[in-house]
C-alpha cells in the first residue's frame, strides 16, 4: 500500500497531468499485486495458511480482463480472526483490507476476488486433517 505522503497529489503543471501521472503509477503497481495482496493479508488477518492464486488468465477478452493479467484473484485465508465471524463480515472485512487494489481496469486496477475465508478448524474439517 502507498504510504500517506506517498498518496498525496503532487503539484504538477495541471490537473490533467496528474491524473495521467496517477495511472502511469497505478499501471506500475500492478507489477507485484499479489506480492501485496499477500502482505496485506498477513498484516491484517496473521493467517495461519494464505495462498493467493493470479486468475487471469482464464477471463481474458472478458469484461474487466487487462493485457497482462493481475486482475482476477483467488485467495485462500485461514486466520483465527474469523472465528464467530459471519461469511459476510469475514468477506468484508478482506474487501476494505484491499480496497486500494480495486479500482478501474483502464487504471490497473483488480477486477475480481474470488475468497475462500475459513478459521483453523474449518480448514481442517474440509481438507479432513
Amino acid at each position: 500500500m502507498l504510504s500517506a505522503e506517498a498518496a498525496k497529489p503532487r503539484r504538477i503543471a495541471g490537473r490533467r497531468d496528474w491524473f495521467s501521472m496517477m495511472d502511469n503509477e497505478a499501471m506500475a503497481n500492478t507489477s507485484l499485486r499479489a506480492d501485496r495482496i499477500r502482505a496485506t493479508l498477513t498484516q491484517a488477518f496473521a493467517p495461519t495458511e494464505l495462498a493467493v492464486q493470479d486468475d487471469s488468465a482464464r477471463h481474458a477478452g472478458h469484461a474487466g480482463a487487462q493485457e497482462g493479467g493481475q486482475s482476477h484473484y483467488s485467495v485462500l485465508l485461514v486466520s483465527a480472526a474469523f472465528q464467530g465471524v459471519s461469511r459476510v463480515a469475514r468477506s468484508r472485512a478482506v474487501h476494505a483490507a484491499l480496497a486500494a487494489e480495486f479500482g478501474p481496469a483502464e487504471q490497473g486496477g483488480m477486477h475480481a476476488l474470488a475468497l475462500t475465508l475459513r478459521t483453523p478448524e474449518e480448514q481442517a474439517a474440509s481438507s479432513g486433517r
